[in-house]
């Protein structure tokens, strides 16, 4: 089986599933309040716009085209000014994850779907699930709110898709938890692309022409018996071209890379499968139970089984 670049690794550990806001229509003053204890929170505004009220005091203003994610799990809210918050007579709440695991209209206390005045400010909203702890490495390294753009085209054909949904056709659930997916995806791409060298090493290597070729060898094939030689020769440079490189863009030796990246990838099978420790230390490269589990304690400060345990 093929393996995945970090990035989709990560992301595999959160998905859209049951909670989407697939297309709110509201005319001021109004606030939604966002208490779904969700990990990532995305946002995207097709028309109008409003301000974002962070836990912290953050404000952060999105306007037409903007998609904001907002990461943690505190309430936070968005208002169409920072006043509006104040008005509990204008104030809706979206709370997916705390009831039940469906998020219709209805429940909605007044939002409207579908086509409205252009002067309305329109918005889909996704929040997402985290499946154990695979995300967690992803979160570290998001700030707290993240907001970009999106061209006009692209703004018109997921209000396009949005309104098709909220008809509630045959699958339109399923439509819309994928359709957020594939936008959570292209926006992290985009403003980790923007960042630059403030983005997350393990990104920052798989846009490198040097690194990325044994990066993606070495996520491919995590078990494999890899050495900073056959990770150079993938690289296709010398090897003390390639640990020097390495070093320099990740921040660390490539043997110390691979071994956070196995330890992870292990803590994150301890928490979501029943695969026992050797095979788990068997699957991110370890011929035995003990090895593994001495570098597994080395790494996180507790043996696989008590860290197992303790996660239950």
């Amino acid at each position: 089986m093929r393996g995945v670049d970090p990035l989709s690794s990560l992301l595999n550990g959160i998905r859209a599933e049951g909670s989407v806001v697939s297309h709110a229509v509201l005319t001021a003053p109004w606030t939604i309040r966002f208490a779904d204890d969700a990990p990532l929170t995305m946002i995207s505004v097709l028309r109008g716009g409003g301000t974002l009220l962070l836990p912290d005091g953050t404000e952060r203003a999105v306007g037409a085209g903007d998609t904001a994610i907002v990461s943690g799990s505190a309430p936070f809210h968005l208002a169409d000014d920072p006043t509006t918050a104040d008005r509990s007579h204008a104030a809706y709440e979206i709370a997916c994850f705390t009831t039940d695991t469906e998020c219709a209209s209805q429940e909605l206390g007044g939002i409207h779907w579908g086509a409205d005045s252009e002067e309305a400010t329109a918005l889909i909203v996704g929040a997402y699930r985290a499946s154990g702890h695979r995300h967690e490495r992803l979160l570290r390294a998001l700030p707290p709110v993240l907001v970009i753009k999106e061209d006009v085209e692209t703004c018109a054909w997921l209000e396009t898709a949005a309104v098709d949904a909220a008809q509630l056709s045959a699958g339109s659930q399923a439509l819309m938890d994928r359709l957020l997916d594939w936008a959570l995806v292209c926006t992290l791409r985009t403003w980790f692309d923007q960042v630059g060298a403030d983005a997350p090493s393990w990104y920052r290597g798989l846009t490198d022409p040097v690194l990325a070729p044994a990066l993606r060898a070495f996520h491919d094939r995590p078990a494999e018996t890899w050495t900073v030689a056959s990770l150079a020769t993938r690289a296709g440079v010398s090897r003390a071209l390639f640990a020097k490189r390495f070093t320099q863009l990740m921040g660390r030796p490539p043997l110390a890379y691979l071994t956070e990246c196995r330890m992870d990838e292990a803590a994150a099978l301890l928490t979501d499968t029943d695969l026992s420790v050797a095979q788990i230390g068997r699957s991110v490269g370890y011929a035995d139970a003990f090895g593994f589990s001495a570098a597994f304690k080395r790494h996180k400060g507790q043996s696989p089984s008590t860290f197992r345990a303790a996660a239950a």
